[in-house]
């Protein structure tokens, strides 16, 4: 990526600067309390603070030292999906890859149980979860997240010729929904009180209502707008209701300093026109949030 190398490199210089100086501020107030009070607990308090105080695991040195950033996500397109390939494309997966150029290393792209997205990060099966991955309490508790850099919101999906009677959340009533498990549209169906199969993926939940399994479906907006419709896989599916408005992001272990590493990366992607081109390609550049 252009400049991105060079960015990179000033990136892990400032971090050395910093820990170094931490480590320097560290041993200078150890010693000076052990000097005014050699043996006294004053001493003792210091070095415990000393400890407390030294730097967590680089979660950036790790991925760089193991030469690998393992991205959990699910199949979602315009996200993340394979082409004729086999091969992950998408906007996410897509700056994905420029991500792992911009820090060095190699990407590898893991599907994951949705559900178990913030447990995979705890125990390492994946350092970030990147699959347009909406923005709640759970995950900013759970997960170190980025600043948002997508738009988005919860559709109701179903056959175009039913379309005409669900055009409030009130007509939804009596519907049977099919939906992502731990997804976002999952809490919105929670929070309207209506009833739903939960599918490993969204794409099985549009599966769901294509084969008539389900009356409805609940997807991300940004995901109707590339798979239903004329033209696209699914002609006879159209969406009606937007049931929230919400913001995407990525995220990384809590604390990790990938996170801020990923806010400068996004940021100059950002800005020598790396992202809307790569949005352009996918068709969602009207959802991208402006840097």
């Amino acid at each position: 990526m252009r400049k991105f190398k060079k960015a990179v490199s000033l990136f892990l210089t400032a971090a050395m600067a910093l820990s170094f100086a931490a480590c320097g501020g560290t041993t200078t107030a150890a010693s000076s309390a052990a000097g005014s009070a050699a043996g006294s607990d004053a001493a003792a308090s210091a070095s415990s603070a000393a400890d407390s105080a030294a730097p967590a695991e680089s979660d950036l040195a790790y991925v760089q030292d193991k030469g690998t950033l393992v991205v959990g996500m699910t199949d979602f397109a315009p996200m993340d999906y394979r082409d004729e390939n086999g091969e992950w494309i998408g906007f996410d997966a897509d700056m994905a890859k420029a991500f792992g150029e911009y820090l060095g290393v190699e990407v590898e792209f893991l599907e994951i149980n949705w559900d178990n997205k913030l447990m995979e990060l705890d125990t390492k099966g994946v350092d970030a979860v990147w699959n347009g991955m909406t923005i709640t309490d759970e995950v900013t508790n759970g997960a170190s997240v980025s600043e948002p850099y997508c738009n988005n919101g919860q559709v109701v999906v179903l056959p175009a010729d039913k379309a005409a009677d669900y055009q409030t959340v009130e007509s939804l009533s009596g519907l049977n929904f099919a939906v992502e498990n731990g997804s976002a549209g999952a809490a919105q169906l929670d929070e309207l009180g209506l009833n739903y199969v939960a599918k490993t993926t969204q794409a099985d939940a549009l599966m769901e209502v294509a084969s008539g399994a389900s009356d409805a479906c609940v997807i991300d907006l940004l995901m109707a707008g590339a798979m239903i419709g004329e033209g696209t896989s699914y002609p006879d599916l159209t969406y009606t209701v937007q049931l929230n408005s919400e913001e995407y992001g990525v995220a990384f272990r809590k604390g990790s300093d990938l996170t801020d590493a990923f806010n400068t990366f996004w940021k100059e992607a950002y800005d020598d026109g790396t992202v809307m081109e790569t949005a352009t390609t996918y068709g969602v550049q009207e959802s991208v949030i402006e840097k």
